[in-house]
Formats: C-alpha cells, sequence, structure tokens
C-alpha cells in the first residue's frame, strides 16, 4: 500500500459522513511530478522548503522548470505563467490529473513566514468581493485586537500590498472587480478625498455602521499606491473600458484631489 512520504500513514483522511455522522475513510493522495505521494495538509506543512527549492522535500527531484531562484530580497520565487508544479490530486471529489499546487504552496510559505498577513490577504479577498460588511467587522477586529494570530492595525490592512499578487492593494482588486460599494468605503476611511465629495449614500452607509475616518496624510492615501506595474488605482480604472468613467472625470481617484 503507498503511503504519505512524511508520515506514514495511508493516504487517507477520516471524515464525518452527515448522514450517519459517523466517521469514513475517503482518498487524499496528492502526487507530485516525480512520483511520491503525500497527504495535502503533510505536503503544505512542507511549504517552506518547497517553495525556496522547489524541489519534492522527500526524494529531491526538481517539480518545476523555468523557474527563478530565491533572492536575498525575494526568498520565495514568483509565480508566472511559466512555472508550475503539476501534480495529481485524488480526493473525495475525484481525481484531479493537473493540478498546479505551486500557488498554494507559495502562499503558505508565505503565510508561514508572515502570519500577519493572514487577515491581510482575507481581506483583499473581501475588497474583490465587494464584501463591505466583512471588511468594516474585519478593521474592528484588527483594531480591538480579536484572535490569537498576529494581524496589522487597520491602516495597515487598509493599505496593504500583496507581493504574492504584483503588489496590489484592496483599492486596485476593488476597481478591477466592479465593487463601487467597496471604493468608497476605502476612500472614506483611507483617503485625504475632501467629505464633501462623497455621495449621499456613500455617506449614510459609512455613518450609519460608525465607521468615523482615519486621519490620512498625502502619503498615506490609499490612491497614492502603486502595484508592480508601477500603477495607481486610477490607472487600473482608466484601462477598463468606461467602467469607472463617472468617478474618474470627477477626479476622486486621483491621489490629489
Amino acid at each position: 500500500m503507498t503511503t504519505c512520504k512524511v508520515c506514514e500513514d495511508p493516504l487517507t483522511l477520516q471524515v464525518e459522513d452527515e448522514e450517519t455522522e459517523q466517521l469514513q475513510s475517503v482518498p487524499d493522495d496528492l502526487q507530485l511530478p516525480c512520483g511520491c505521494h503525500f497527504h495535502w495538509q503533510c505536503l503544505l506543512d512542507q511549504s517552506t522548503e518547497v517553495a525556496i527549492s522547489l524541489k519534492c522535500p522527500s526524494c529531491g527531484t526538481q517539480l518545476a522548470a523555468n523557474a527563478a531562484g530565491p533572492s536575498a530580497t525575494n526568498p520565495f520565487p514568483h509565480s508566472s505563467p511559466n512555472v508550475s508544479i503539476p501534480t495529481r490530486y485524488t480526493s473525495e471529489g475525484g481525481v484531479d490529473e493537473n493540478l498546479d499546487i505551486l500557488p498554494t504552496i507559495t502562499e503558505e510559505a508565505y503565510l508561514a513566514v508572515n502570519p500577519e498577513a493572514r487577515p491581510a490577504r482575507a481581506y483583499h479577498v473581501m475588497c474583490a468581493e465587494g464584501d463591505a460588511e466583512g471588511i468594516i467587522e474585519l478593521l474592528r477586529d484588527a483594531e480591538q485586537g480579536d484572535g490569537e494570530e498576529p494581524t496589522m492595525a487597520a491602516p495597515q490592512l487598509i493599505r496593504y500590498q500583496d507581493p504574492l499578487a504584483n503588489m496590489k492593494s484592496g483599492l486596485h482588486l476593488a476597481i478591477e472587480r466592479g465593487q463601487e460599494e467597496v471604493v468608497w468605503l476605502l476612500l472614506w476611511m483611507a483617503s485625504t478625498l475632501p467629505t464633501h465629495a462623497f455621495p449621499e449614500a456613500a455617506m449614510q452607509a459609512a455613518q450609519a455602521v460608525g465607521i468615523q475616518r482615519l486621519d490620512t496624510s498625502p502619503s498615506e492615501d490609499v490612491r497614492a499606491l502603486k502595484d508592480g506595474r508601477g500603477r495607481s488605482a486610477e490607472d487600473v480604472a482608466a484601462e477598463m473600458d468606461g467602467v469607472w468613467t463617472a468617478l474618474l472625470q470627477a477626479g476622486v481617484l486621483h491621489p490629489r484631489a
């Protein structure tokens, strides 16, 4: 019987059956290109090593081609369309014959070294999905110090730029996904845009949940952040074929507005 190269246990996982509430075994078999097998979580536990070396933690075989090596400033190689670790994953849901595990490995390795970035990455997901209520709750938790994991202060979270996503900020993501409610929320909390420039609905929504404007200097304005391609959120909006025409014409996305 093939076993996991880390824990040497059978390649199954015990889960509770929703109907009988009894434990049952389901497949949990992640096969790397070298032929070594792991439980999903067992391989993720080796993420830091794998992300740096791009080698199998068991046999040492190189797993990815066309990979840039680590550097002093960037210990984890950048994800790229030309770099992948194709795997075969058998799970309860079936078989995925060509699952690229590298993005997951890279993210886990980054979070292992930077645990405070975990809520920041959750914040970015909320910005992209338009979850304004979730953003407010997350920022309040950060200010109150809720939770056991280390986190950033609210101003740091709002301005967080993701090194695994081309240094985009939450505002970049909200602009890209057309999430206008989130855009106004971030401008309310972390820009120098005058209060009178906000739509009445945006001001009422912020005031209804008790969101105060932060004391933001021009250098801290979220609109001034640039992604890895040197683009501000205003630049991204200008590339989107008229989606943000009204805001661009009003100048509210310009850092000095």
